[in-house]
């Protein structure tokens, strides 16, 4: 069985450790402030990112850069390895699609090259769960081909439930109007919001106040993790530079589900120019999206 590589992209926001230990390939999203492109050579710390964001300053983002894309596959086909690409979800950038030109080319002009993309319709750790679950399989001794099919099947059981702290980030992603930003910030209106079969983010429900956010939070998990409740699978937790309150909703989890593995991280830049400072979520396995 020929050996195979796993690669993702930035947003899949998994530990940097983690990507040194298992060797996970990551083709960068991009980032711009005050001129300067952040995301491949050089890059802020997320508390240097988001403190930018705070003190007004608007990042832009870019998908993945098809040069570099090319550039990273290749590097691996000539290596003599297949390749698995977990990729962001294609409703919500043009990576998705840059990375399925890419492997196509590449393959193209290397017969017998074998490049599989999966569009996981995920963001974040959501993303980031599937190349844990690729690993995993993988050491189990699992083919790509056998890897790539258990992930196509159960796509739809990487749930993601997050919620922001501003609401005007929304807006300037297009995801409320204005108006609807303004009322909500004024009368402490907080989203809750979640990834659907399409990979589109849309709002789930409503709180008024940050505690009863994150706890709408984990009561949705609980209702919705079902078979997922007594496995393996860790539950991951996101945050946009809001360790307090990602620590809040850790307790919440712990309190329901003691013998879960935890994972925290922080939202990476070029999803949380979209969703800001303080955004928080859970990641999770479960029956339903």
């Amino acid at each position: 069985m020929k050996s195979f590589v796993i690669t993702a992209d930035s947003n899949s926001d998994l530990l940097e450790e983690y990507i040194k230990e298992k060797q996970i390939g990551i083709i960068p999203h991009y980032y711009d402030l005050e001129g300067v492109t952040y995301g491949d050579e050089i890059n802020l710390t997320p508390k240097e990112f988001y403190d930018k964001m705070r003190s007004g300053l608007m990042p832009t983002t870019m998908a993945s850069n098809p040069e570099v894309i090319r550039r990273t596959f290749q590097a691996y086909v000539d290596q003599g390895l297949d390749i698995l690409h977990i990729s962001f979800s294609s409703a919500l950038s043009g990576g998705c699609s840059n990375v399925v030109t890419g492997a196509k080319e590449i393959c193209e002009e290397n017969p017998g090259a074998k490049i599989i993309v999966i569009d996981t319709l995920n963001a974040s750790l959501g993303e980031g769960m599937f190349v844990m679950k690729a690993v995993q399989m993988r050491e189990e001794g699992k083919s790509i081909d056998e890897v790539a099919a258990w992930l196509e099947e159960h796509k739809q059981e990487f749930c993601v439930r997050f919620t922001v702290d501003d609401l005007n980030h929304l807006h300037r992603g297009g995801r409320i109007s204005k108006t609807t930003a303004v009322l909500g910030s004024m009368i402490n209106i907080k989203p809750i919001l979640y990834l659907n079969p399409e990979g589109q983010l849309v709002a789930l429900s409503k709180e008024r106040g940050r505690k009863k956010a994150l706890t709408a939070i984990c009561n949705d998990m609980l209702n919705s993790i079902g078979k997922y409740k007594d496995t393996d699978d860790p539950i991951c937790i996101v945050h946009g530079d809001t360790l307090e309150d990602a620590q809040f909703l850790e307790e919440l989890v712990r309190e329901k589900l003691p013998d879960k593995r935890i994972i925290m991280n922080t939202v990476s830049p070029s999803i949380g120019a979209h969703s800001g400072p303080g955004a928080i979520g859970l990641c999770y396995m479960g029956e339903t999206r």
